[in-house]
């Protein structure tokens, strides 16, 4: 989302400059305005925010823990409904926590405060810790009095958050460590196994089968090149992490992640759970429409589905209803339209995304639960041929031998 360079001045008059993410420079005004600040200049920063920016922050926040926001939000909310000043509440908690990063940023979060920034322009000096969500929430709950309440529905989401990325994480767990485990052992038999019994081909001096030629050739090649082996091997990762690294490559990469069989299910209702959730947050919230779908695009972390919302704001913008877009962007399920279009009927779009939620989390639970029956047979059938390719290569000349002496 564009980011804008403001000059403004509070409720005091005393002048104010920061950085403002809005859609335009209209936009931006109105933002301040709910702050309590009364726009001097606004202009276009320097420093654009695009989708890969967006994915960078919901991975900061990742990176930071978001047990330690968890902790951080519920401790907040504490402290504030029971009356403690902001100022005081950060700095009790700088002191508690152990994650030295978020110590740091409370403390420069604490000396902004006490410079007469808002507690949501405070935050917004740390984006990588703090994101576009967590603030703009902050600053509705500024505006309405309800400080509170901002930081409860924000542990309450994170925990909703940390949910699905634990279900996700077992998701993969299991034919990741099976994989590995094959990698493994094809190394082991390749550097170990098959050379011992080359020495006994050797001396037999028959003909051997194809299946023992291959291994044999194979174990060979692996012997005289792991070094380029393992040098490929390490530069294949560090291109693919360069490549994911770039906006192209993530979109890519996360437009793959949904079309993977069996997983991409699970991480795709995964997804469309987040959207539903982050986005019915921010509707309750009191947060403007657009702004909102912009924000819940760099709160899904998925850039591919985070484009498509950003192209859905704009159609929204251009006066299109949100279950049209919806459906023109062919990304989101039958389910989720219905619901947003009694959603509009109704006038109570969040409480049917909330519904929608629910629904996934159920939808993912399930799925995960079922993993381990869906994927076991496809797994069981590559070590079944690994260890018959094996068997048959190492044990055929042994019996053609045995049949020779007879």
């Amino acid at each position: 989302m564009p980011q804008f360079s403001y000059k403004a001045r509070n409720e005091l008059g005393k002048s104010i400059e920061g950085l403002v993410e809005a859609e335009s420079q209209a936009v931006a005004a109105k933002v301040l305005a709910s702050r309590g600040m009364t726009p001097v200049s606004i202009q276009k920063a320097a420093i654009n925010t695009d989708v890969m920016e967006d994915f960078n922050q919901w991975q900061a926040m990742n990176a930071l823990g978001l047990t330690d926001l968890i902790l951080f939000t519920r401790q907040m909310y504490s402290l504030s409904k029971a009356g403690v000043p902001i100022i005081r509440a950060i700095q009790s908690l700088k002191t508690s926590t152990r994650n030295k990063a978020l110590a740091s940023a409370l403390g420069d979060i604490t000396k902004s405060l006490e410079a007469g920034l808002s507690l949501s322009q405070a935050f917004g000096k740390h984006p990588r810790i703090f994101d576009t969500l967590f603030r703009s929430i902050i600053a509705v709950g500024e505006s309405s009095g309800s400080v509170d309440q901002a930081f409860y529905q924000i542990s309450q989401y994170l925990e909703r958050e940390k949910e699905t990325q634990s279900r996700i994480k077992s998701a993969i767990r299991y034919p990741i460590m099976v994989i590995v485990a094959i990698g493994i052992a094809l190394a082991i038999v390749n550097i170990y196994v098959i050379p011992a019994f080359k020495g006994v081909f050797d001396k037999i001096n028959a003909e051997l089968p194809w299946q023992t030629t291959l291994l044999i050739n194979t174990s060979d090649f692996s012997v005289a090149y792991w070094p380029y082996i393992l040098g490929a091997i390490v530069v294949s990762i560090v291109a693919f992490k360069t490549y994911i690294n770039s906006v192209a490559g993530r979109l890519r990469w996360d437009q793959f992640l949904l079309t993977i069989p069996i997983i991409g299910t699970i991480i795709s209702r995964a997804t469309m759970e987040r959207f539903s959730r982050s986005f019915a947050m921010i509707l309750s919230s009191g947060v403007p429409l657009i702004l909102g779908i912009n924000i819940v695009a760099g709160a899904v972390g998925n850039t591919f589905v985070g484009s498509k919302l950003k192209q859905m704001a704009i159609g929204i913008e251009r006066g299109d209803t949100i279950s049209r877009m919806a459906m023109a962007t062919q990304l989101f399920p039958a389910l989720v339209i219905q619901m947003i279009m009694v959603g509009e009927e109704t006038g109570n779009i969040s409480d049917m995304l909330l519904e929608v939620a629910d629904f996934y989390e159920a939808e993912v639970d399930a799925e995960v639960k079922n993993l381990a029956i869906a994927i076991e047979p496809i797994l069981l059938s590559v070590i079944g041929a690994m260890v018959l390719v094996l068997a048959l290569g190492i044990f055929l000349p042994m019996w053609n031998l045995s049949s020779a002496m007879k």
